[in-house]
């Protein structure tokens, strides 16, 4: 973010400050005020990508759910740092929407790549607002699986904005995400507060890493 990084709410530098130098994580946990997805004819390409830890179909109202972000080096010696966000969406089922952030020299960006196993890589772009809030937004899109790689067409998949803000009143985070397709709308969506701990350490603990790391940008 450069120099956009000063502009974000003091919290929000310290939740996004996560590093492998900075020597500490991210818990975050709350309550998912509205998990959303789309018409019914979008269930099986959500069900499809909770395989993989990449959304899923469930709604819900009120959902406990945990945020994690760890840093650490990944097996090709990036700076990596996770979000995965784990979801109660009723008694006995959990979901999980995995992710894991790098810095690309390369792309000059942010690179997210999905799920479990990296198959799916995506550019970011983020930006603070005018009241401090991050937003971000997801671009192009590379799909990775052994000797396969190819971009990703848009209009198979979705694109993402995230508004994440800090509520100085109630003293927590806010964040609101959407994944729209251009010709089906709305895919996945949630919006909740959440608090946030700081746990110390720079090495994630394997339990929220990828099965397979993807050295493809």
């Amino acid at each position: 973010m450069g120099g956009d990084f000063e502009r974000l709410h003091p919290q929000l530098q310290r939740r996004f400050g996560v590093g492998v130098s900075a020597g500490y994580g991210c818990v975050g946990r709350g309550v998912m005020r509205e998990l959303r997805r789309g018409p019914w004819w979008v269930r099986p390409f959500l069900a499809f990508g909770a395989t993989r830890n990449i959304m899923f179909p469930e709604r819900g109202r009120d959902v406990p759910f945990q945020i994690d972000n760890h840093p650490y080096v990944d097996g090709f010696g990036r700076e990596t740092v996770t979000f995965v966000r784990t979801m109660e969406v009723r008694r006995g089922r959990r979901r999980r929407f995995d992710a894991t952030m790098i810095f690309s020299e390369t792309r000059g960006g942010i690179v997210d790549y999905l799920g479990t196993h990296q198959h799916l890589a995506v550019d970011l772009s983020l930006e603070a607002t005018a009241e401090g809030a991050l937003r971000l937004t997801s671009g192009e899109q590379r799909f990775y699986a052994g000797p396969l790689g190819f971009r990703f067409p848009l209009l198979l998949s979705g694109s993402a904005t995230l508004l994440e803000r800090y509520d100085d009143e109630r003293e927590c985070f806010v964040v609101d995400l959407e994944v729209r397709n251009r010709v089906l709308g709305l895919l996945f969506g949630y919006r909740g507060e959440f608090v946030c701990e700081y746990p110390p350490g720079s090495v994630a603990p394997v339990t929220v890493r990828p099965y397979r790391e993807e050295i493809r940008e």
